[in-house]
């Protein structure tokens, strides 16, 4: 009987992976479904509108006020379409067609731009010759406040076109597309943004960011 009830297990087992096999189109399609759907939100590439403007001005004279949130979450759309003029001295002035994502802890940005206002040979080098004139340049990196009224983008990682610039030229590269004074405390890859005085804080995450003000500005807690 023992023998008898083993191979009926064997039969059973069989004729299941028979079944996941014959149907594997439909549940890898599923599965992978679910995974895109899992991450789409997080890693959704945003134009920048006036109106995603106006929706992340209209975030932070809340968090201004008082009584205000003690915090306020933005799409990275909204947030990099707020601070276009910050953006300016971020990229090139010719640079067009710029996009923000957040995805995992990380702002992404990325515009198409000619290659010569990076520099060329001078800053790529050798790579320099594998671009054409106008070239899309993509950066992702972590935002940290500096100090009130100043925040960077710590760039963690650089593309022209399909190509990966190797880490240690980023700084080099970084500072040729900044223009302008960096002041003390900005990093070496860190692009500078001006923010409110009164945000103490920026983290990104889900696919947004979050902006927190500084204690000194939330309103206390009651007890």
């Amino acid at each position: 009987m023992g023998c008898v009830r083993r191979l009926g297990c064997l039969v059973v087992l069989l004729l299941a992976c028979g079944a996941a096999w014959f149907t594997r189109d439909l549940w890898l399609t599923r599965l992978r479904g679910a995974r895109s759907g899992s991450t789409s939100s997080a890693s959704t590439w945003q134009p920048l509108t006036r109106e995603g403007a106006a929706r992340a001005s209209a975030a932070l004279r809340r968090l201004s006020a008082p009584s205000g949130p003690a915090y306020a979450s933005v799409a990275p759309g909204d947030l990099a379409a707020y601070i276009l003029q910050e953006l300016s001295q971020m990229l090139p002035a010719s640079a067009d067609s710029v996009e923000a994502a957040a995805i995992g802890d990380r702002l992404y940005l990325r515009a198409v731009v000619p290659v010569k206002d990076l520099g060329g040979s001078r800053t790529l080098g050798p790579l320099a010759a594998l671009l054409g004139d106008r070239e899309r340049i993509q950066i992702g990196g972590t935002l940290r406040i500096i100090q009130p009224g100043q925040a960077e983008l710590q760039v963690k990682e650089l593309r022209l076109k399909e190509l990966a610039i190797p880490q240690p030229l980023i700084p080099r590269l970084i500072q040729q597309i900044s223009r302008g004074e960096r002041p003390d405390g900005l990093s070496p890859n860190g692009l500078l943004l001006r923010t409110p005085p009164y945000i103490g804080d920026v983290r990104v995450s889900d696919g947004k960011i979050t902006l927190y003000k500084t204690s000194a500005t939330a309103p206390a807690t009651k007890r």
